[in-house]
């Protein structure tokens, strides 16, 4: 029996995963990696962290799978997207602690390039915005900022890439320097339509050609690892971004089909086929994905900035709960939040208000309001801000959204999936397996190297475990939704824009 190992290295955890042909997982594990905050609305990782841990539930998930590497068909890779690493060809070692997605530092840069009217160049090429969001930004202040990067670049003595690039460099031996079509579509270097670096784009953000990785198809013979990683060369045959990969793993492979992905963001994709729809409501035009020669493939995209990591907040920072899924039988304590509005807006807001400058707000306090009223009324800021984008959504692409597949770690709070239901009217499908990102990746790499022959095989794998429906009259929904708009307003223009 063929297996697949999916590698599924996100932003606050390394995992790994053994899948059989049926789509089974036979062997998991996981490590936390640990963030750092050098500054306000600085977010870091240590890329030695990533590759340790990846390394380590790699080998930890094939033991429990009782197999070995020989025994793999392929690897599937996905990442966290717009995470960047700037790195020495040389010694293999980075020069700089990667600058996480979350990261705002660069606000101040994308506010100059907007004033220099490069934003429109920008949407139209890119598909995207001009927002620290997005890896070009990041790799423009590591180049200006890490000393001697520059000089170092010029020599062609750095390589950069998003954590996919980083992770095949290191599962190659430094043989490989690549990253795929999805990753590379979210660094606002890559020309949506062509698959290629921009040069007017790369020359705007001052990036020489030097660092960057080539871009590959998502589904394909990539590469194949060293021998000494795992014990056995094994091709690399799938690469997507996390959401795409999700996208993917939840089967939306026809125009129209949805996702969202509850993790430290929140991220809902339609696939939109071969043609790019852009967006007249702030949305993203991006790649879902390249499967080997065939044409890219295309999906609508919303991003949500702080889904769970403001239930992390009530954890750690507030600590009026002990462990995360703690949150839902504190926020079913109560009927509603008691007027309490939470816009979790710790490192900005995304899709569609794109405002840098914005900061978590807490509107509605009375002697009245409980732990449980703030728990209950970030559950709501997160499906709040869903909605949004499924509006958003719904108006660009002219179609009304009957069906949302979710997944994620949140998605599986029944308290957070309903209130979804209920203040979106959409119907909220839950699948048996929540882990689609490393299945999408399983799946892409699976059919790269024939362990599915086509998508239909696949589509035997994906079942649905839960449905939830709208109980809410939809006078309270739209009250609701009119007031989470006033609390959005009042949490806007907050910061510096640096």
């Amino acid at each position: 029996m063929p297996y697949i190992l999916a590698l599924d290295q996100g932003t606050s955890s390394s995992r790994a995963i053994v899948f059989d042909e049926r789509g089974r997982k036979l062997g998991a594990a996981q490590k936390e990696i640990t963030p750092h905050f050098p500054r306000p609305g600085w977010v870091e990782h240590d890329p030695e962290d990533i590759w340790a841990a990846t390394l380590d539930t790699s080998r930890r998930a094939l033991e429990e799978a009782g197999i070995g590497a020989r025994a793999l068909a392929g690897i599937g890779i996905t990442n966290q997207r717009e995470t960047i690493v700037l790195w020495d060809r040389e010694t293999g070692k980075p020069v700089h602690d990667a600058i996480v997605w979350q990261d705002r530092r660069t606000a101040g840069l994308m506010d100059r390039m907007r004033k220099a009217g490069l934003e429109r160049t920008t949407r139209r090429k890119t598909g995207l915005l001009l927002d620290p969001y997005f890896s070009g930004s990041k790799l423009r202040w590591l180049l200006d900022n890490v000393t001697g990067a520059r000089k170092k670049a010029a020599a062609g003595r750095l390589a950069a890439g998003t954590i996919d690039s980083w992770l095949v460099w290191k599962l190659t031996g430094g043989r490989r320097h690549v990253t795929d079509v999805s990753n590379a579509s979210r660094t606002m270097l890559m020309n949506l339509r062509t698959g290629r670096w921009d040069e007017e784009l790369r020359r705007a953000l001052r990036v020489p050609a030097s660092v960057l990785p080539e871009i590959v198809a998502s589904g394909g013979r990539i590469a194949d690892t060293d021998p000494d990683v795992l014990g056995a060369s094994v091709p690399i045959a799938g690469i997507l971004g996390d959401q795409q990969a999700a996208l993917f793993g939840q089967l939306c492979t026809r125009p129209g089909l949805a996702k969202c992905t509850y993790g430290t963001g929140c991220f809902l994709l339609m696939f939109t086929g071969s043609r790019p729809v852009a967006s007249r409501n702030r949305l993203l035009t991006t790649v879902a994905w390249r499967i080997g020669e065939e044409p890219i493939a295309y999906a609508l995209e919303g991003s949500v900035f702080s889904g769970g990591a403001a239930i992390q907040w009530l954890r750690d920072g507030l600590q009026i709960i002990p462990a995360a899924p703690d949150v839902n039988a504190l926020a079913a304590s109560v009927n509603d939040s008691g007027g309490v509005v939470v816009v979790p807006a710790f490192t900005g807001l995304g899709a569609p208000e794109w405002d840098a400058t914005a900061r978590g707000t807490i509107l509605g306090l009375t002697r009245g309001s409980t732990s449980a009223h703030l728990a209950r009324a970030t559950l709501e800021g997160i499906a709040l801000q869903v909605a949004d984008l499924l509006n958003a959504m719904e108006a660009d692409t002219g179609t009304r959204l009957r069906e949302l597949r979710v997944d994620g770690g949140a998605a599986a709070s029944d308290l957070l999936m309903q209130l979804q239901a209920d203040l979106s009217g959409v119907r909220v499908t839950r699948p048996e397996n929540l882990e689609t990102t490393a299945q999408g990746a399983a799946f892409m790499a699976g059919l790269a190297v024939g362990v599915w022959p086509d998508l239909a095989a696949l589509a035997k794998t994906w079942r649905v475990e839960r449905t939830f429906t709208s109980r809410m009259p939809r006078a309270e929904s739209r009250r609701r939704r009119a007031l989470w708009r006033r609390a959005v307003e009042r949490a806007r223009g907050w910061a510096e824009s640096g």
